[in-house]
């Protein structure tokens, strides 16, 4: 039996035809991927304010009124900073303000706002064996070393790593001794070794009191200068590597924290009947 071919002119124009159709489809897949791509916004947070609960009050309802998924990455200040100059997030809640601003003047970040602060404790051992309660933190914190009492760092370049840095260097210094300990881990994590080992522990509060009835910690310095922890939010500046360029979406989340409505979450949001965090941008008599 013979075969009857198509004709040549035929064969090509079905030819050019089946490559349109397979063009199509791979362009339709690629720009359905690039708009669940644009629907994410990657937000870098201290683990402090993931642990505190936080950001559950205020994720959802962002969400929800922008129809964009927010994908939290929860590591220390440090690590926060560093994933932001590789343009691996679009936007930083951070709390080491001169860390923010080397940021800043290094040319990653295209916006700053002042969100929000809370404060700093001191935690140890019910029976405060450094007899430092309610003294000043600098003096607390030599106290503590100078009696040889355990004490656990974070050790993580965290924002509550640099602030007992800095409490350290305000008291002339850290000398080593067999009992300091670095966690390498984040606020949640530490309380629950610091409390193993019966040690003091500078905290902020919100963590403690998200953890307090997983430890046996109690404040013992909780009013001091230095003890003040103020919150930034960071838009990452376009054109870095791997950054996929969702800036508008980042400054709506700016937007949305530093509103009325959103400083009225944060003054709201409440744990163990204490308020944990206080809005900078809430006027005085918003009710």
């Amino acid at each position: 039996m013979l075969r009857e071919d198509k004709p040549e002119p035929i064969r090509n124009f079905l030819l050019v035809g089946l490559f349109v159709v397979l063009l199509c489809v791979g362009c339709d897949s690629a720009e359905r991927a690039e708009s669940r791509q644009s629907k994410v916004l990657r937000l870098a947070v201290t683990t402090s304010t993931r642990d505190s609960g936080l950001l559950d009050q205020l994720v959802p309802v962002f969400e929800k009124d922008h129809g964009v998924r927010v994908d939290v990455i929860a590591v220390g200040t440090g690590k926060a900073l560093k994933l932001g100059e590789a343009g691996d997030v679009d936007a930083l809640l951070v709390h080491a303000r001169r860390a923010e601003d080397a940021f800043m003047a290094a040319g990653f970040g295209s916006r700053r706002e002042d969100v929000m602060y809370n404060t700093f404790l001191i935690v140890g051992p019910p029976a405060d064996p450094a007899q430092v309660r309610d003294i000043d933190a600098v003096a607390a914190l030599q106290q503590i070393m100078t009696t040889g009492q355990p004490f656990v760092s974070r050790g993580d370049e965290s924002g509550t790593h640099q602030r007992e840095l800095a409490l350290w260097e305000a008291g002339g210094g850290k000398a080593a001794w067999g009992k300091y300990v670095e966690s390498g881990q984040g606020m949640g994590a530490s309380l629950i070794m610091a409390d193993q080992m019966q040690a003091y522990i500078l905290t902020d509060k919100a963590t403690y009191l998200r953890f307090k009835s997983k430890t046996e910690l109690l404040p013992v310095v909780t009013s001091s200068q230095g003890l003040r922890n103020p919150y930034g939010i960071i838009v990452v500046k376009t054109g870095l590597p791997s950054t996929t360029g969702n800036v508008t979406r980042a400054n709506a989340f700016v937007d949305f924290l530093i509103s009325e409505s959103g400083q009225k979450r944060i003054r709201d949001y409440m744990l163990e009947g204490e308020r944990l965090f206080y809005p900078l941008h809430l006027p005085l008599n918003a009710s």
